[in-house]
């Protein structure tokens, strides 16, 4: 019996460190691609078509080193085609640009936390699917997400924003990219399975923006902090990342993974306000306090009608 509870208690600590580790990578990425286009001068359609290609090429020789014949077999159906490039033009193209367009015109801290105002939209679109009035918990995490983005985006003023009108359009459209891309690849990853799903993703996506904007078309400055900085963005804050993520899941819940992986924003901000002296103020704070009490409450709820 004290062994099991050990081997329990070990399992639900590796998983925390595993979603943690995640999280963190996330928000670290983020902060370092600000840094590389405000410092390095680096464009936003170069630094997502490479961390596309790169990244979903990497994932997919992962999944060929271990599941060889499946990697192809999602392709014999026409439905789950279409359904994949859907999800990786809309979904993982969409939320992958429009990020990174939120930090370039505004900051990685506003442009995480503004994402997080997908799981609000998320619920709002359920209820609308069920044809339901949203529950007194999904009605109280959406009125934060509200008061938490005014906050965050006005400094507490009707009167002006604290950032760029730029910075708020593509912060807002990274949260409705995320809402698409979470709920819209929902049967493809049960039956394929993430790493399959998301390594096409992030190739289709990459090849698609491709034909806008090719890999070679490099505008910036390169440096030795510069190209550590893409090989953060890339091996760390996405292949290594995605892998904690999804690997925590083995040891804990989906709503206790969504509860640990707000440290995104958090490490996000405090990153950028120590190393890149992001101004970020009381009503910033109490934004981002806001917008991260939604992601709580809607996985409390998740949890206790598990």
């Amino acid at each position: 019996m004290s062994y099991n509870n050990t081997a329990i208690q070990y399992s639900r600590t590796k998983g925390i460190a595993l979603v943690l580790t995640g999280a963190i990578l996330w928000g670290v990425s983020g902060t370092v691609a600000q840094y590389l286009f405000q410092k390095q001068g680096f464009n936003v359609e170069w630094l997502t078509v490479v961390r596309l290609l790169l990244s979903g090429m990497l994932l997919l020789g992962f999944a060929y080193s271990k599941e060889k014949q499946r990697i192809w077999q999602i392709w014999k159906s026409k439905r789950e085609a279409l359904s994949l490039v859907l999800f990786s033009l809309f979904g993982m193209l969409g939320v992958q640009y429009t990020y990174f367009a939120a930090i370039k015109h505004g900051n990685a801290a506003t442009a995480t936390v503004l994402q997080y105002v997908g799981p609000a939209l998320i619920t709002c679109y359920l209820a609308l699917r069920s044809k339901r009035l949203p529950t007194i918990k999904e009605g109280v995490a959406v009125v934060l997400s509200i008061f938490g983005t005014f906050f965050l985006v006005t400094h507490g003023s009707i009167h002006s924003l604290s950032i760029s009108g730029w910075a708020v359009f593509w912060g807002i459209s990274s949260a409705f990219a995320l809402a698409f891309y979470t709920l819209q690849p929902h049967t493809l990853l049960a039956k394929w399975g993430s790493t399959i799903v998301v390594g096409w993703g992030m190739l289709i996506g990459g090849v698609g923006l491709s034909f806008i904007h090719p890999p070679w078309a490099f505008e910036g400055h390169w440096s030795l902090s510069a190209y550590l900085a893409v090989v953060f963005i890339i091996i760390f804050g996405t292949v290594i990342a995605f892998y904690c993520y999804l690997e925590s899941l083995r040891y804990l819940s989906a709503s206790e993974t969504s509860l640990l992986a707000c440290v995104e924003p958090l490490s996000a901000a405090f990153l950028s306000v120590i190393w890149l002296h992001v101004t970020f103020g009381f009503a910033e704070w109490l934004g981002t306090l806001f917008i991260i009490s939604t992601v709580v409450i809607l996985s409390i709820k998740k949890k206790a009608t598990s």
